[in-house]
């Protein structure tokens, strides 16, 4: 585990070019942003941009939180659930259905989550929605299965539910330790995340060791706990099309979780960590930047071709793309 927590700086300066985007053999943008590599004993072996100031990983983090909740009490031993705890799901039907029998073990209705009521992310799952008549709700919400853990931890820790996603509440403090834990920093910040619950501010060099911790962790322990589940259950991670999702299935034992405005952290057993951030939140540039990363690991899989370039489309047809430039 880590050593002596330390503190990170206090302003994200920025990152530097990482990708482009070529239509019809024009340049016409470029996107921005900060990339780091680790090697399998936590040694920063190549980046670009800003990796030692604090941004704010957004659900990227969720691996560190449901660490805090096991260590807290949260009853659930099925990895499945484990792994729903730690995911932004793509709101299709099975993961509606593990989320309510989280819900109904505990005895709590929809209406128990803080987090606000939304469509599925899953484009498929919403367009079905929508296609039926419905509308948002609140277990369609991406972070539904991590809010659900949240509650079930108060409930099996004595913690009132009421307020469960306040900083200051006893849950929200014990998912900062693993946090702070992991990531060896201090959150520099804490804002609130899109789903009402508090995100912390920290490094990405810290945020690609806490992923390595993850998955070097002894068999059996807390954290091999969620890394093992999150990568036998990648589906409810993300969704059937997601793309860490994608990444997991066709690396074996990859550990990959995205994050919004443009983050994703991955790690890998005995071979290192990445962690990416697109300053201007696009996801389009994340990928084929997060396999720039991964290839100076030594990493090879078809997933990865897949990923390289992100193609761009003029009439239907493919006319450019948008490819990594670090």
């Amino acid at each position: 585990m880590v050593g002596t927590v330390h503190p990170v700086g206090k302003t994200y300066e920025g990152g530097a070019p990482l990708a482009e985007v070529v239509r019809s053999g024009f340049v016409e943008g470029v996107h921005r942003g900060s990339v780091v590599v680790l090697d399998a004993t936590g040694a920063t072996v190549a980046g670009a941009g800003d990796v030692t100031s604090p941004v704010f990983p957004r659900s990227a983090n969720k691996p560190m939180q449901a660490v805090g909740m096991l260590r807290a009490g949260l009853p659930v031993t099925d990895p499945a659930d484990v792994a729903l705890v730690s995911a932004s799901h793509a709101g299709e039907e099975f993961h509606l259905a593990r989320v309510g029998a989280l819900l109904a073990r505990a005895g709590l209705a929809e209406s128990a989550l803080h987090c606000p009521p939304d469509l599925p992310v899953g484009e498929a799952a919403r367009a079905a929605v929508l296609r039926a008549g419905g509308g948002p709700s609140r277990i369609q919400m991406n972070c539904s299965g991590k809010h659900s853990g949240m509650l079930l931890t108060c409930g099996a820790a004595g913690w009132a539910r009421d307020g469960y996603w306040r900083p200051e509440h006893p849950l929200q403090q014990r998912l900062r330790d693993a946090i702070e834990e992991f990531t060896g920093e201090r959150a520099a910040a804490v804002g609130v995340d899109g789903c009402g619950a508090p995100v912390l501010a920290v490094s990405l060099t810290g945020l690609a060791g806490a992923y390595l911790r993850l998955v070097s962790a002894e068999p059996g322990s807390v954290p091999r706990t969620v890394a093992d589940a999150m990568r036998a259950h990648p589906e409810l991670v993300g969704g059937t099309e997601a793309d860490d999702t994608r990444l997991m299935r066709g690396i074996p034992g990859l550990l990959a979780k995205v994050g919004a405005e443009g983050v994703i952290a991955a790690a890998l057993p005995g071979v290192g960590a990445v962690a990416v951030k697109i300053d201007d939140g696009a996801g389009r540039a994340r990928m084929p930047v997060l396999v720039s990363a991964l290839r100076r690991l030594g990493v090879a899989a078809p997933v990865l071709t897949e990923y390289a370039e992100l193609p761009l489309f003029g009439g239907g047809v493919p006319v450019g793309a948008v490819r990594p430039v670090w």
